[in-house]
């Protein structure tokens, strides 16, 4: 792979026309998301996003950044823990942030809640702007994660948190063996139930094969300036939350 290529799932693709891509397959999924994600967890996605808000004990009057955060899975559970807080949710999809906009949470907390198209890569806001980052399933979307990780460290006030919620690997070969069994035939086939879209969950399958296991991604985070990086691994580690800290 040359400097200006990068993974699409399994395909090498021109770094140019991979943030297109994954666009398109999020707006083709965007209606049927939320209940893809529990189809394709078998509801467990939920236990991990609850986890992900225990490890990270929302504070009141916090300021969030939720960044790839589509329907407001996350926004939500850490405004209803931090009475107070207020959350942007960025997604570089706007039909992701329109399906959570609908969503009977998103009225509720209105007020304290914005919804904001952008990249990871290259975040709307200044510096210091946030004292919480977190990330659900889409970093390993982006293009070039360090850049990514980066802009994570930027927009963090001195103190605050960065969370990252993301599929990864399970250290037992046999055990990773039977899930990618699994992943490769029932995945794209659900998909292709219950958004008439096997493609897409394709290449969600493939782009989580192609994500660094859990040391080496922990050592990418050290890498953007982080520090107190940690890492808790979630149903054997098929995902894993990792922490890290802008001090």
């Amino acid at each position: 792979m040359t400097d200006n290529t990068t993974h699409f799932g399994f395909q090498t693709v021109p770094e140019a026309d991979k943030a297109g891509m994954v666009h398109g397959v999020f707006s083709r999924v965007a209606n049927k998301y939320d209940v893809m994600n529990d189809a394709m967890s078998l509801g467990i996605h939920r236990i991990w996003k609850d986890a992900m808000m225990d490890w990270l004990a929302p504070r009141p009057g916090q300021r969030l950044l939720d960044v790839a955060g589509g329907t407001g899975d996350v926004a939500f559970r850490f405004l209803r823990r931090a009475p107070g807080a207020n959350a942007v949710v960025v997604d570089m999809t706007e039909a992701m942030l329109v399906e959570g906009r609908k969503r009977a949470e998103a009225d509720s907390l209105a007020e304290r809640l914005d919804w904001v198209v952008g990249d990871a890569m290259a975040l709307p806001f200044p510096d210091n702007s946030f004292d919480t980052y977190t990330i659900s399933f889409g970093i390993r979307n982006v293009t070039r994660i360090s850049e990514a990780l980066s802009e994570a460290y930027r927009v963090l006030r001195p103190g605050g948190r960065l969370m990252v919620l993301e599929f990864s690997q399970i250290p037992n070969a046999l055990m990773q063996k039977a899930y990618d069994i699994y992943s490769f035939n029932a995945i794209p086939l659900m998909g292709q139930i219950i958004a008439g879209d096997r493609d897409s969950y394709q290449y969600l399958v493939e782009s989580i094969r192609k994500f660094p296991e859990q040391e080496t991604f922990a050592t990418m985070i050290r890498q953007a300036g982080f520090g107190q990086v940690k890492y808790r691994n979630l149903t054997m580690g098929i995902a894993a939350l990792h922490s890290g800290w802008k001090l």
